[in-house]
């Protein structure tokens, strides 16, 4: 499989297939494709399709197969980036709640739980997240824009809610209180903050959906107006 990003604020990615190479994405993701793609829409059992819906995902997956060379080009929901990562036995990644947007047939999407409730419940990400793992390429949306650090061991990034992407596994997640009464009830950033623990690489994003939709609202008019 080969690949090229096009687009800006509302990225593509176009992914050329030889013949019998399989993609696999969301329900919605495809944007265009060759007639030669075949799709089937799985759901993987009860059990699996439940862990989906808690992991932010749709219950079920299309997947397209080239019968012949072929070419398919997924999109994304909102505007950002799109983030290609290669997935191998040992090389997984820990992603924010809908991230996943498309991938080769050997990468398996599973729900994450965070170890520690406290990450889960204040940290922003929410308390499930989703895990890439198994082997190939997988795209990732990003919201907004991308900013990637390697941390060393015992490195730590102190992030506002909303803005991890994801992370390699051998990074930690944990949250931590905004010190101070005025600064809590006055400052403005909430009263918990996100900190992530190396050794591994972190990607944060600079415009989260639930940031937008906070700053939308006020806009929007209510049913009494």
């Amino acid at each position: 499989m080969k690949y090229e990003i096009k687009g800006g604020v509302f990225p593509v990615v176009v992914c050329e297939l030889e013949s019998g190479e399989k993609m696999i994405t969301e329900k919605g993701s495809m944007v265009w494709m060759t007639p030669n793609m075949e799709m089937q829409t799985v759901g993987g059992g009860a059990g699996k399709m439940f862990s989906k819906v808690l992991s932010g995902e749709s219950m079920f997956q299309n997947i397209y197969t080239a019968k012949g060379a072929g070419m398919i080009a997924f999109g994304s929901s909102f505007p950002g980036k799109i983030l290609p990562l290669t997935v191998a036995p040992g090389q997984e990644y820990i992603m924010q709640k809908s991230a996943f947007l498309a991938s080769e047939e050997g990468v398996k999407l599973s729900v994450h739980f965070n170890k520690k409730a406290g990450a889960g419940f204040f940290g922003g990400e929410g308390f499930i997240m989703q895990k890439l793992s198994g082997s190939g390429t997988v795209f990732a949306e990003v919201d907004g824009d991308l900013v990637e650090y390697e941390l060393g061991s015992g490195q730590q990034m102190i992030v506002d809610t909303g803005n991890v992407m994801g992370f390699e596994s051998s990074v930690s997640i944990d949250i931590q209180q905004v010190k101070g009464l005025k600064n809590k009830l006055l400052g403005g950033e909430g009263f918990f903050n996100t900190v992530l623990t190396g050794p591994g690489k972190i990607w944060l994003q600079t415009m989260p959906i639930s940031s937008v939709a906070m700053s939308i609202r006020p806009y929007i008019p209510s049913g009494n107006a």
